[in-house]
């Protein structure tokens, strides 16, 4: 009577193993906007959209001069797996999506180089933002992407998002840390961060000859619980 027990208990013990390591599998895939940074006894999380890329007169590239050339320009296409925001889909909205953003690099010499790929201005996102994603083509190379944010008292950040070091598109997500500042109890006008562009830090042992990279759709999960629930009659801070 004791093997068949101690079978039973093997199976159990094995089954509670993998069932351990798939929510570990799980919790390093996308990261989960309903757990961070909860401050609040309320959150009303919503995805909305920050750029679709559609207009390339818009972004602005940028590298050192010594390191290499750089240009950009937009490109017909789309990711097959990306999903339309729910709240498009609900109101009916018909947003221009057709375009891509992408960037040519052309070095001169292998090593370090920083390349940015910025707004011709900051742009606000409202709440208190969750994660950011963007879809990506990364042509497979070990360089590393960066978000660039700046908090509510005008701190610039780095965030990774990630290596490039896959083929095809490519959804990276990236928590917002809890360090970054995005309100200030003193006023509620105003909350949220800004989203200052992209900094691609190469690898100095793939940094030569061509080097390609395609954007689209970035979006970001927010907290706009803070937004909805403010005073109608409140005054803005902005003067």
């Amino acid at each position: 009577m004791r093997a068949p027990r101690l079978i039973v208990a093997i199976i159990l013990i094995l089954t509670a193993g993998f069932a351990a390591w798939g929510q570990a599998a799980g919790a390093v895939g996308e990261p989960d906007p309903n757990s961070i940074g909860i401050d609040s006894a309320q959150q009303n999380l919503k995805e909305i959209s920050i750029s679709k890329f559609e207009d390339a007169g818009f972004w602005e590239v940028n590298m050192s001069k010594d390191d290499g050339i750089v240009s950009l320009r937009r490109f017909e296409g789309s990711p097959l797996d990306k999903k339309p925001l729910p709240g498009e889909e609900e109101s009916n909205i018909q947003e221009n999506d057709k375009y891509v953003l992408g960037v040519k690099v052309n070095y001169f010499y292998r090593g370090h180089k920083n390349i940015a790929i910025t707004p011709s201005r900051p742009i606000p996102v409202e709440g208190i933002c969750k994660t950011i994603s963007v879809w990506v083509i990364g042509r497979n190379f070990n360089h590393t992407l960066k978000l660039l944010v700046e908090d509510y008292f005008g701190t610039k950040a780095e965030i990774t998002m990630g290596k490039l070091n896959f083929s095809g598109w490519k959804k990276l997500t990236v928590a917002i840390p809890t360090n970054i500042r995005q309100k200030d109890y003193h006023y509620s006008t105003y909350s949220g961060l800004r989203f200052n562009g992209f900094l691609i830090q190469t690898d100095p042992a793939e940094s030569y000859g061509q080097y390609y990279i395609y954007f689209d759709d970035l979006r970001a999960v927010t907290d706009l619980f803070g937004e909805e629930s403010r005073d109608a009659d409140d005054l803005p801070d902005s003067w």
